[in-house]
């Protein structure tokens, strides 16, 4: 009978923990990871510039640092420092210095200071999706940029949720296709949610129909919906979140809609909550494609949309 291996437990050991590392960064998205990594390398290059310490921080430190930090930063921009610098002290079992009450209380003045009204992109509205469908070729890159449009619009789609599609996350139904989105910003732990894609009245901007058209000319059959195309029409890798905000961009000028760059990305689901809102949709309705959890975020664009909804100046008579 061979002796017990002594080093096998430890072994054990070790790859558990090796384990519970990776379950910690999964604890936030890689997006937010890169984010406080870039956040905490530029705090650090800054307290060696001015010959502080950055770990651990003094609180005194930590309020120089956001002080100049709002000449030339958003608010949120300035939380996410905040929260990259408590992440970093709380790995090395160090107390976090942005809990002090001078940073706390220097950061809700530069909050009250400069404003905490996110920057947002301008919703691409229903009438806009109908002028940008009608001036789409029907070659291989309109058929593409048809269905992305209409499915990122419809289905009130984050551009990270439109890229992740796979074509076997689609599944037919009667009334047009039901879309598995399997992790969202809301939904970090994978839980997925059904965001239905009905058909609609025109051909043009039927989401059925795209999907259909696009799959068909790109002969997809499995793997990424919507895919980056080269020069001699060849299919690449799954397309990025800044791939849509080009695509939306390019496609809105070439169609002659007004201030291409003010649109983004998120313009497509912004542009569905504004568009359905001014269509007498109810909030619960709106919400229920959205997958809003926050009413007060989802009602942004409520009110845009039913700004002169029942408004008392158009009641003047003027």
């Amino acid at each position: 009978m061979s002796p017990a291996n002594p080093a096998a437990p430890q072994i054990a050991l070790e790859a558990l923990a090796d384990a519970a590392a990776d379950f910690a960064r999964a604890s936030r998205s890689p997006a937010t990871l890169r984010a406080y990594e870039a956040d905490w390398r530029q705090f650090s290059t800054w307290c060696v510039t001015h010959e502080l310490q950055s770990l651990p921080a003094e609180p005194a430190t930590v309020v120089l640092h956001v002080t100049e930090l709002a000449n030339r930063c958003r608010p949120s921009t300035i939380s996410r420092r905040l929260a990259a610098i408590s992440v970093v002290h709380q790995r090395h079992d160090l107390p976090s210095p942005t809990a002090h009450t001078a940073v706390r209380t220097v950061a809700s003045g530069i909050r009250r200071t400069l404003g905490t009204a996110p920057k947002q992109a301008a919703p691409l509205l229903i009438g806009d999706v109908r002028r940008i469908a009608a001036r789409l070729p029907d070659d291989l890159r309109g058929r593409r940029d048809r269905a992305l449009l209409l499915v990122g619009f419809c289905g009130a789609l984050r551009r990270s949720e439109l890229t992740a599609l796979d074509l076997a996350d689609l599944q037919r139904r009667p009334e047009g296709f039901v879309a598995h989105l399997r992790r969202t910003k809301t939904d970090q732990e994978g839980q997925g949610r059904d965001v239905a894609l009905p058909f609609g009245a025109s051909s043009d901007t039927c989401p059925v129909t795209a999907i259909d058209q696009w799959v068909e000319a790109a002969a997809i059959d499995s793997g990424p919906l919507f895919r980056s195309i080269d020069r001699h029409g060849r299919l690449g890798d799954r397309l990025t979140g800044q791939s849509v905000t080009t695509v939306l961009r390019t496609r809105a000028t070439q169609a002659g809609v007004s201030d291409p760059a003010r649109f983004s990305g998120h313009s497509l689901r912004s542009g569905f909550a504004t568009s359905a809102a001014a269509s007498g949709a109810t909030e619960a309705s709106i919400a229920a494609q959205t997958g809003h959890r926050s009413m007060e975020v989802l009602r942004r664009y409520v009110r845009h949309g039913t700004v002169f909804t029942g408004s008392a100046a158009g009641q003047l008579g003027l």
